[in-house]
């Protein structure tokens, strides 16, 4: 394909999705208890929520301008005429920063960076609309517009166990960490302009389920979506939510499930479970 596209593996793509649409992942990575390993690659949910159940020192990383500009590098030496590097937002991460680093010591002109303003299937979705732009020889402008649009029509919600973990790590603020102090309380969030942000609380996770499904119908409009749950250690609750979105939107392709890893996982903790609504772009 004349453009490459670029991601990191906070976007999640479900198993296979990568090499189906030729999408390279730049892995973050994770420190526990000071041992550094690569997302996706040497740990993955399973290993995260071990540590984190044996209370570890969890903590992650961005990738380095150096390791992007060598993707950059390796995509366009293989005859790739250009790059559109896609990540989870600027506002949670410096992954952006070392993205758009590593451009301008490659060349801003064949390498642009988007910030998806989002994380997960948020960022995942921007990344296969651009992945299908550039499977079909759209050039650069193109590719890149593909993953802006749909930045523009993505929303994402989900409702975590505690917000200790991403109180930990600087994710969200302490006051609004307060939401979720109460027992019994279960914390429903969204991603606004880039940031995780309190959207309210209920009291049992069944009501938590039941109220992602409402706000993902508020956010899908009328028209076919496309959507993905995601969790993390909660397969049978990430069932059920997927079950019940085909029930009540116009899901295009059928709902994906895909677990977080272990990036995503430090913040949020277990029991995490999200929805991300894919609109058709404008």
């Amino acid at each position: 394909m004349p453009v490459a596209v670029i991601t990191d593996s906070t976007a999640h793509l479900p198993e296979g999705f990568a090499d189906r649409f030729a999408v390279r992942v730049v892995p973050l990575h994770v420190l526990i208890d000071g041992a550094t390993a690569r997302d996706g690659i040497d740990v993955g949910p399973d290993a995260l929520a071990e540590a984190l159940g044996g209370r570890c020192q969890v903590s992650t990383a961005r990738p380095t301008p150096g390791e992007f500009a060598s993707v950059f590098r390796e995509v366009l030496e293989a005859g790739a005429d250009a790059v559109v590097s896609i990540h989870l937002s600027s506002e949670m991460s410096g992954t952006w920063e070392s993205a758009v680093l590593a451009a301008r010591e490659v060349g801003p002109e064949v390498v642009h960076v988007v910030d998806s303003r989002s994380t997960a299937m948020g960022l995942g979705f921007a990344v296969l609309h651009a992945a299908k732009a550039a499977s079909g020889g759209a050039p650069l402008a193109e590719v890149e517009n593909a993953a802006l649009s749909a930045v523009r029509s993505s929303k994402a919600l989900f409702v975590v166990e505690t917000l200790e973990h991403l109180r930990r790590g600087g994710r969200i603020g302490a006051a609004a960490a307060l939401l979720g102090t109460a027992l019994a309380v279960k914390p429903v969030l969204h991603i606004e302009d880039g940031r995780i942000e309190p959207l309210e609380k209920v009291r049992t996770m069944h009501r938590a389920v039941a109220r992602l499904v409402e706000l993902a119908e508020q956010a899908a409009g009328d028209g076919p979506v496309e959507i993905a749950v995601h969790h993390l250690a909660s397969p049978e609750r990430a069932v059920e939510l997927a079950n019940r979105l085909e029930e009540r939107l116009t899901v295009s392709g059928g709902c994906l499930v895909s677990e977080l890893g272990a990036v995503i996982g430090a913040h949020t903790g277990p029991g995490v479970l999200g929805v991300v609504v894919q609109r058709t772009p404008a």
